[in-house]
């Protein structure tokens, strides 16, 4: 099984798939699924923008793909991501409609991850939930934490809310082990004074073979979380500088071979490039 991840995307929710499409025609190896590190940009409504995904999409009008290409059926996105068939798993970000995605998330009561779009291919993970992705005989045991922590007790829904705490306390209490923990912000061990509590707890209670997060601005950085088991790796965003290219370690390729068997592949600056802030829409 092999999986594409990627962060931060702020509404540019086709870039992923053709960034995994291209990867498939010039390695001949197949995305099997895409995961995604928050920040997905999920804003159906232009009354419901958030201060500042407004002041970007005045600038830059693919802050807004959600509401422009996935709240209403284009054909053409629609045979294009039926001949990929691949499906975006991800987690909340701090900037989304959360108002959209709490009733999304109300009426799909028995699923672990729910379905956010019109065509059906772009899911979020209920935070602290086990899911499962499987592809064959092979399965990924997989943990989303979504939205971000607050050191100052502020519970609007861009934090992590109580019902979602209750279910990271029921993950506490596991004895499984996991192969991929994705989160939307880091944990609260660092020096600046952000992250979130729950994030730390469960990287310390829970085994995970990888974490990946978005979110903190920092660049891509790879190393062994403070536990001495888990595989931290910051995504850099999938921001589009002022040259008009991703940053290194904006894709992420996550390959599972067996039981034990993994394989993590940054991809290049020289691949990504291809697909330019001018010529990633073509």
């Amino acid at each position: 099984m092999r999986l594409a991840i990627f962060a931060d995307i702020h509404g540019k929710i086709l870039l992923p798939f053709k960034l995994a499409d291209l990867y498939q025609q010039q390695t001949g190896r197949k995305i099997d699924f895409i995961l995604q590190c928050g920040d997905i940009g999920a804003y159906p409504s232009l009354d419901n923008l958030d201060k500042a995904t407004l002041k970007h999409a005045q600038q830059d009008r693919d802050e807004l793909g959600f509401h422009d290409y996935f709240t209403h059926v284009n054909p053409a996105i629609q045979t294009y991501l039926n001949k990929l068939n691949i499906d975006m798993i991800c987690v909340r970000g701090n900037h989304e409609d959360h108002d959209y995605l709490d009733q999304l998330e109300k009426e799909n009561g028995q699923l672990s991850r729910f379905p956010i779009d019109v065509y059906k291919r772009v899911f979020v993970c209920r935070s602290g939930v086990r899911q499962e992705l499987r592809k064959g005989d092979e399965v990924l045991h997989l943990v989303g934490i979504g939205r971000i922590g607050d050191q100052k007790g502020r519970t609007d829904k861009r934090f992590i809310q109580e019902y979602e705490k209750k279910e990271i306390r029921k993950l506490l209490k596991t004895n499984q082990h996991f192969d991929v923990l994705i989160t939307h912000d880091k944990d609260d061990s660092n020096e600046r004074g952000y992250g979130m509590a729950a994030i730390r707890e469960v990287l310390d209670n829970v085994i995970f073979r990888y974490h990946f997060y978005g979110h903190t601005g920092e660049p891509f950085r790879q190393e062994t979380d403070y536990n001495g088991i888990t595989q931290s790796v910051k995504i850099s965003e999938l921001e589009y500088g002022h040259s008009g290219i991703l940053p290194e370690g904006s894709m992420i390729i996550l390959e599972k071979k067996g039981e034990n068997d993994f394989q993590l592949e940054v991809a290049s600056q020289q691949f990504t490039n291809q697909l330019t802030r001018f010529n990633w829409k073509d």
